[in-house]
């Protein structure tokens, strides 16, 4: 691992290495790591910016030999100013000495992660044989879960609905979706993603079949939710069972009991699936914007022997 020389990069230098090939692999490693306590990662702290209807928050995590912290932000009526909603900085540096490594837009850090952790879930979670895609969303997040979930399963049919309907013809024409309402998209589908910013519910239980998986991506505080009480009936399974009971509205006003977190699954651990569809809900934690981080200094770097 160099030291001594800070790399600094920009979001263009960023996607100029990562690519979920090697970023799949990277996440499922670390979520492994996090449920099997090689991990050492707090809550998130938040903080409102009420003024502007925005937040700002702070995630750490130590990892192997490295820690950092991304600081983020999530601003929804950037929507409106056709900026993103999501911004962020990372900050790396070698956990035995304190050294600073890099410092990197975590923009596309963000997107890509998180689209690769509900990848890594739908492989573990979903039939082989699945064949319909019903996506309730249609920007960066949708964009992005399309090209992760192309690595782990095929499907014959996408089906798209958004809350502004140009936007889900725009994003149905490039992906090859067929544009519908949303009980329609869901309506036996066998994976379902939520990928709005909506703080009530667009997804309906009684609109999914009994051995769907359901990716609910978009509701990360306490007070939002995409998916309502009927949808939250099956089992839940979580990234890190400490954020998920204190941070998903999705799970705290369902009242939901978390069933496992993805990388007990992962490790081994059997999920009983005797009711309901198998909701995989995703606040995004610090382990998976530092995992890809030290991936993405080590590529930049070419250095991923040393460390």
């Amino acid at each position: 691992m160099q030291t001594g020389k800070l790399l600094v990069l920009t979001e263009d230098q960023v996607q100029s290495v990562l690519s979920y090939e090697q970023l799949i692999p990277t996440i499922r490693k670390a979520l492994r790591d996090l449920s099997a306590g090689r991990v050492t990662q707090p809550l998130r702290s938040v903080i409102s910016v009420t003024e502007h209807a925005g937040w700002f928050a702070m995630m750490p995590a130590v990892y192997g030999g490295v820690m950092g912290a991304k600081m983020v932000t999530f601003y929804p009526g950037n929507v409106a100013l056709q900026k993103h909603t999501h911004m962020a900085m990372i900050q790396l540096f070698r956990s035995d000495t304190g050294e600073p490594l890099a410092l990197m837009d975590g923009r596309l850090i963000t997107e890509m992660r998180t689209a690769a952790t509900s990848a890594i879930a739908v492989d573990h979670l979903a039939r082989q044989d699945v064949k319909v895609l019903g996506i309730l969303g249609s920007g960066v997040q949708a964009r992005s879960h399309v090209r992760a979930l192309a690595l782990v399963r095929r499907f014959e049919e996408i089906r798209v609905w958004s809350q502004t309907e140009k936007n889900a013809k725009s994003f149905a024409d490039e992906v090859g979706a067929r544009v519908t309402s949303a009980e329609e998209a869901v309506t036996d589908a066998d994976v379902v993603l939520t990928l709005t910013s909506s703080p009530v519910p667009i997804l309906q239980g009684r609109w999914l079949k009994e051995d769907a998986v359901v990716c609910a991506v978009g509701a990360v505080t306490p007070d939002r939710r995409e998916l309502d009480d009927e949808a939250m009936r099956g089992p839940v399974v979580v990234e890190s069972r400490e954020a998920a009971m204190r941070e998903p509205g999705d799970i705290l006003l369902a009242k939901a009991t978390v069933s496992a977190e993805i990388g007990e699954l992962l490790n081994g651990s059997r999920l009983d699936r005797l009711e309901g569809p198998v909701v995989f809900k995703s606040v995004g934690v610090a382990i998976e914007d530092i995992a890809t981080a030290k991936l993405v200094f080590e590529l930049f770097e070419g250095s991923r022997a040393k460390i």
